[in-house]
């Protein structure tokens, strides 16, 4: 699995999506929100990872939407 800078991962042992800030060989440098805002960070090892499925930004249904006001 090859990560950069601003992917979307998670533990593979689940909890929250994290976002990618650096890849250094096998560490990832990894942020995210916590419940009341504050930012965290942490170098986590590549085989604790798994890559998130980017979902598509809804421009699929706004075209949907167009089509039904005609």
């Amino acid at each position: 699995m090859e990560l950069k800078a601003g992917d979307v991962v998670m533990l593979k042992s689940g909890g929250q999506p994290l976002t990618v800030a650096e890849v250094k060989e096998n560490d990832v440098l990894c942020l995210w929100m916590g419940m009341e805002g504050d930012l965290f960070r942490e170098t986590l090892p590549l085989a604790a990872l798994v890559q998130v499925e980017e979902e598509e930004n809804g421009e699929d249904d706004e075209d949907e939407d167009e089509d039904d006001e005609e």
